[in-house]
Formats: C-alpha cells, structure tokens, sequence
C-alpha cells in the first residue's frame, strides 16, 4: 500500500547569504544619459556617447574603475555624435561604431563607420565602415562577441526599414564578412550575449511588435537554432550581459518600463529569474562586466534620464542546480503538478523544494514517493530528499 505524501507549504523570503543582490555605486559622471553603449577593457568598464537630457548626441566615453568606484574621462569619439550605437571589445581594444546623429531618426544620418580605441594610448583610428543595411549604416542594432570577433546582428536601415543581417568583423584583418542571417525576421532593440564560443540574441521588437523569442548561433557552423523559450515579458531597450557562463536579461520594455533581471543557464537550456534590479525601471540603459560583477546603469526611467548605476553579484547555483552527486530520479519531468520518486523512502525522510533563487518553498515529512507541486509556479525547482540531515539525492524538476 503506497504511503500518501504530504507536502507543507512554506514560502520562505530568505535567500543565500552571498550574491544575487544589487549595491548602488557613484552615479555616472558623463550625467543623465540614454541609449549609450559600453564595454569592458580588462580591470575598467567604459560607457560613451547616447544621449542626454537637452536631446543633444554625445559622442564623449569615460572610463569606470571598480576598485575607486569612480569614472574619468577618456578622449572623445572623432566620429560624429551619435547614439543608439554598437559598443564591444576584442583584442585589449574597444569599438565604437554605427548609430545615427540626431535624436530625431529622420533629421538624422545612420552612421556606418567604425573606431577601435586604444585603451594605453587613449587615441582613437578609424577602421573598416560597416557594409550591412545596403552599405548606408544602421542603428538600433545589437552586437556579440566571440573569440575576438564581433557579430553586429539586425538594426534599422530607415523610416519603417529593418534588417536580419548578421556581419562578422575580425579586428585582426579589419574585415567584414557576412554570415547567416537572423531566423526570427527583421528585428531592431534586440539584445544578445556570448557564451562559450556562441552568441545568444533575441527579443526586441519586429518592426511594432515586441518580441521574446530566442536563438543560438555557432560561427563554426554558420548555423542558428533556438532555445528554452523566455520565461519573462516579450521586451525591446533591454541590456544584456554574461556573466561567469551565464548570460543575464534586464530592464527594457514593453509599452511599459521593465526592472526584473532573468538568467539562462547553458548548460540546462533554462531561464530562472534572479534579483530584481537595484534601481528604478528604465529602458536604454548599458551594461559590462568586469570580472565577477555586472554593471548596469543609465538609461530612461519613468521621471527621466538617469545617469545612476549598480553593481550585481551572482549567485553559483552549480551546487544544488546540476551536481551528479547521489542523483534523484523523478518523473513525469517536466511536469503540470504531481511528480513520483522512483526511490524507495524511509519514515523518517524529509523533502526539502528550493526555487532557482535559493528559496525553500516546499518542505515536508516524507510518507509516499510522490510530490504535488501544483500550487507552485511555472519555473524551475531543486528537490532534496534528506535523512537525519544527510542528503539522499537532489533533482531539478520543471514545473509547466
């Protein structure tokens, strides 16, 4: 006779001691600023040009040091001001590049020239125009970076005019070559991050619509494919970055402005959704990573341009996410509720369910190998089958 199960519900509002949490830092010295772009030049981050408060394009760049917690300007872009760039780093130098020079689309030019910066010499040298769009320039687009070299992927072209390109550029032969296009159609206000030798974009807007669909693109194969749907609002203006094999999604928006931060996790093909952003909602905001830590900052919120910036520390999730250590079977998975044990549990087992941020969510006495996970969540859930506090086996499970 099956011993029945049951399963206390505790939401508890701790979380892990150490990471998934934001911490204010000194706001942006360059002031209130949107639609600039950043990178990240070994131990600095720099952030440049976009757009400020009188509507006027910038084209100044400053550098971010992490250990002061301070910014110090750098020498300007020689190219035109601009915003609603591409921004990267490759090789120990920085690209600026693209963009249009009005804050106004119509009154303005699309750019399509490109300057690598030196960060040793503070100087700037022009390099190879971007040839996509029709040979005219873009802006709005989104750039990835894989074994030192850059991917520019979709943009606008004109009024109602939008591509799915995708360009590769080599720094070392200061060459463009193109490479597959795009699957999800023309898309602008995307984002996109690296990992592991590929790179990763989605979301945006298809012309009006904005979207929350993702791709996988391998430069060995030339090839995309998709990935684990995104499990948060469909989005445009968000910022993007990798961060210690995981890639991070935050801000945008969707008719309205946006503060959630959600994780991919390659390894499981998974979205989780970590600590909310620090700051206020905002759109058209910049990110880079120095190190262990992620930078987000600027952008619009709902009272303006902001020019305020926080620092965000992970959490390593490896540990209960994906150990091999005493594995614990489970099935149906994924799951719409109830999940069995295909192990046998004595009576004094206990079942402990964590969620993606380190919450226990679920705890019990164990009396039947089976689970009711039905009045969770969709996401995804870390079960732990203990006994005088040794732990049995551990599972991930999938609640659809």
């Amino acid at each position: 006779m099956r011993i029945v199960l049951i399963l206390i519900l505790l939401i508890s509002t701790s979380l892990f001691s150490q990471g998934n949490s934001w911490r204010q830092l000194n706001d942006f010295l360059g002031g209130q600023r949107e639609r600039a772009v950043a990178f990240t030049i070994g131990d600095f981050g720099y952030l440049g040009t976009g757009l400020d408060t009188a509507e006027q394009v910038r084209k100044d760049l400053w550098r971010y040091d992490p250990l002061l917690d301070s910014w110090t300007q750098m020498a300007d872009l020689p190219g035109s001001a601009r915003r609603d760039a591409i921004g990267f780093s490759a090789g120990g130098k920085g690209y600026i590049g693209l963009g249009v020079d009005n804050h106004v689309s119509i009154l303005g030019s699309k750019m399509k020239d490109l300057w690598e910066f030196d960060p040793l010499l503070n100087t700037w040298l022009q390099k190879a125009d971007y040839p996509g769009g029709g040979g005219n320039g873009a802006f709005f687009s989104t750039v990835f970076v894989a074994d030192e070299k850059a991917y520019v992927c979709g943009g606008k072209i004109g009024p109602n005019l939008y591509v799915n390109q995708l360009w590769e550029y080599k720094p070392s032969a200061d060459a463009w070559t193109e490479r597959a296009p795009f699957p999800g159609g023309v898309r602008y206000i995307a984002v996109s991050f690296s990992l592991n030798g590929e790179g990763y974009v989605g979301m945006g807007a298809n012309q009006d619509v904005y979207k929350k669909d993702f791709y996988k693109f391998n430069p060995g194969s030339n090839s995309w494919s998709t990935i684990a749907p995104f499990p948060a609002y469909e989005r445009g203006s968000a910022c993007a970055f990798a961060l210690n094999g995981r890639g991070y999604v935050c801000l945008g928006t969707n008719g309205g402005l946006l503060d959630d931060l959600i994780e991919y996790n390659p390894v499981t093909n998974t979205w989780a959704i970590r600590a909310s952003y620090g700051g206020s909602s905002r759109k058209n905001a910049v990110a880079f990573v120095i190190h262990d830590k992620a930078y987000v900052g600027t952008g619009k919120g709902y009272s303006g341009k902001r020019r305020g910036m926080q620092e965000y520390s992970h959490v390593d999730y490896t540990s209960i996410e994906e150990q091999d250590l005493n594995p614990l079977l489970v099935y149906p998975n994924p799951t719409f509720g109830t999940v069995h044990l295909n192990q046998a549990v004595s009576e004094n087992s206990k079942i402990m369910v964590f969620d993606v941020r380190g919450n226990l969510v679920l705890t019990s006495d164990v009396i039947q190998e089976e689970i009711n996970l039905i009045n969770l969540p969709q996401g995804k859930y870390i079960v732990k089958l203990t006994s005088d506090n040794k732990v049995l086996g551990t599972a991930s499970i999938i609640k659809n």
